[in-house]
């Protein structure tokens, strides 16, 4: 009853969100870039990642890690404002251009290396129900990403890449659909499971803190908003990045909230695809229905970041680096990344590229209000503030497991 009641609530959020008259306005396009962005799998991951390192605390470190994006979004949000008109009009050797040409090359790499976390984690799902010897799945797992960054890399090299893009993006009302059946089965589940299983002891410290900050990654996506100006006016892209960025934490908070009962069995699961085991004790077939949406969620998200990367790596070179070339250097750079890393290390070292990403949006967006005497001391003192915490995750961020 539960695995019809989520799939039924599924195809009714897809349906609306792929053929309501509201899905084909400007407000909820430009919404639904940085929303997939930021909704990839990283909210089936941090569930039993937080629980196990948190405890009954997890549901405070969400919060945490989500207050943490939206100051960065605040962040951008003001650049998109500001900066970009700046920016149209200074010269090559201005100070601040050469800042926001140095945030680009620094997100072209972010994005290399986000395409790694993301087809990684696609495999984790994918060989998690598969009878793989331990040994090897960890080679298994690099060679299907492997070939899955060729693959798109051929793509791109053949000029087709827009193709795939389109499929990707199409995935999108799929995957939040998916996501809501996810929401309605566990609080079907809460609410018919009687009496709350005792939560697992909170644990907060400041020892727990590089874990968190090596989940950034999880909540980053919201940044899409910036280069999106050659389709959207500012104004309505700072709108909607605040919206996507109230609708992800909704989601994620919903998520950890009603994983509560559960979080004592979420401690106790392997891997960065645990919550497999959390949806099969509810409902067998619940594994499967999990699968779809990580895999659906990866795969959009990975096509998306790495035309991202390939698009930034020929802007930031002036042209001189066309983009096919320019996407293989990024998949190059991604497939190093999944062989010389596990899953965990991948989740933090991505999230230090996106945090070094946010501490030079601080940078660019202090220099703007001090030359052009925009904002005021707070705004100032909100930069430095943001920054500071942006350049801590970039140091300290560790992977979930250490």
């Amino acid at each position: 009853m539960i695995v019809i009641i989520a799939l039924g609530v599924s195809i009714i959020v897809a349906a609306l969100l792929t053929f309501s008259p509201f899905a084909r306005s400007d407000g909820w396009r430009a919404t639904v870039t940085p929303l997939a962005s930021i909704i990839g799998s990283g909210f089936l991951i941090c569930g039993p990642l937080l629980a196990r390192e948190f405890g009954g605390a997890a549901l405070l470190a969400m919060a945490a890690l989500l207050a943490i994006a939206y100051a960065a979004g605040w962040v951008i949000r003001f650049n998109i404002r500001h900066a970009e008109d700046h920016l149209a009009t200074a010269p090559f050797a201005d100070p601040i251009a050469w800042t926001a040409r140095l945030t680009q090359g620094v997100l072209a790499l972010a994005y290399a290396v986000s395409v790694a976390y993301y087809l990684k984690l696609l495999a984790e799902f994918s060989l998690k129900r598969i009878a793989v010897d331990p040994v090897w799945q960890p080679v298994i797992a690099n060679i299907v990403v492997t070939v899955l960054i060729a693959a798109m890399t051929l793509l791109a090299l053949g000029g087709d890449l827009r193709k795939v893009e389109h499929v990707a993006h199409g995935t999108v009302s799929i995957k939040i659909g998916i996501i809501a059946g996810l929401l309605v089965a566990l609080g079907i589940a809460w609410a018919t499971s009687g009496a709350v299983k005792p939560l697992p002891p909170a644990r907060v410290s400041w020892a727990s803190l590089p874990m968190l900050l090596g989940l950034i990654i999880t909540v980053q996506g919201f940044e899409t908003s910036r280069y999106l100006g050659h389709d959207y006016a500012a104004e309505l892209r700072i709108r909607t990045m605040r919206h996507a960025q109230w609708i992800a934490s909704a989601i994620y908070l919903a998520f950890i909230a009603l994983l509560t009962p559960f979080l004592s069995r979420a401690a106790r699961t392997e891997g960065v695809a645990g919550i497999l085991d959390i949806m099969e004790l509810i409902a067998p077939a619940l594994g499967a229905f999990v699968l779809a949406g990580a895999v659906s969620s990866q795969l959009s998200a990975a096509v998306a970041d790495s035309i991202g990367a390939g698009g930034l790596i020929n802007e930031v070179s002036r042209r001189r680096v066309p983009v096919p070339l320019a996407f293989a250097l990024a998949g190059m750079l991604a497939i190093a990344v999944v062989w010389l890393t596990d899953p965990f290390q991948v989740v933090a070292l991505s999230s230090r590229a996106f945090a070094l990403f946010y501490a030079l949006q601080c940078a660019l967006a202090f220099a703007v209000a001090r030359r052009n005497g925009v904002g005021d001391w707070r705004h100032r003192c909100g930069f430095l503030a943001i920054g500071l915490i942006c350049l801590t995750a970039v140091v300290v961020g560790a992977p979930a497991e250490s």
